[in-house]
């Protein structure tokens, strides 16, 4: 009778050693980033990392070489392309629901409207922020793929459509990763 239970533990633990498809315990969060890099004659550059938490992405940037003690506008915008010196190939705000520019604090706004880069006296500035209205997996409100687009002047989240927000210091194109 021993040896019956002992076959049949080692059977079973054989059986899980097998190889195949397996199930994780947790998958792994979907992530992306965004290397910023100056337009021409400016030298705004910084790093973002998106990692998507249930229906929400937690974004962080560090980003550097703007204006000391200002606020900048920064957004997401519809492609993912900084080709141009100025960067405007990266074109207009993502905006898939076709809402108003606003502020991503309160009301509505375009998805790509993203909270305001404060630099500190050494043109240096830090965001973490929880966004809503995107995604990182596939479909309609996904950012990944798209332009990341720091601006030179604060947005005033209410100026149709882009905010007031000056040119363009710094374009990125978000990728997964």
């Amino acid at each position: 009778m021993k040896n019956i239970i002992a076959a049949a533990a080692v059977a079973t633990l054989l059986a899980g050693c097998q190889s195949g498809p397996r199930q994780s315990a947790a998958q792994e969060p979907l992530q992306a980033t965004a290397a910023l890099q100056p337009t021409k004659g400016n030298k705004a550059f910084g790093e973002v990392t998106f990692e998507q938490e249930g229906d929400k992405v937690h974004v962080l940037v560090n980003a550097q070489g703007l204006q000391p003690n200002q606020e900048h506008g920064f957004h997401i915008h519809e492609a993912g392309d900084c080709s141009s010196a100025d960067g405007m190939s990266a074109k207009g705000h993502f905006n898939p629901a076709g809402k108003p520019h606003g502020n991503p604090a309160s009301g509505e706004h375009h998805a790509g409207d993203l909270p305001a880069l404060k630099a500190d006296q050494d043109g240096r500035a830090k965001l973490d922020a929880m966004l809503d209205g995107v995604t990182l997996a596939p479909g309609p409100n996904s950012i990944v793929g798209r332009g990341l687009i720091i601006h030179a002047d604060p947005d005033d989240y209410k100026t149709q459509p882009t905010g007031n927000s000056g040119s363009r210091l710094a374009c990125g194109v978000i990728k997964a990763g």
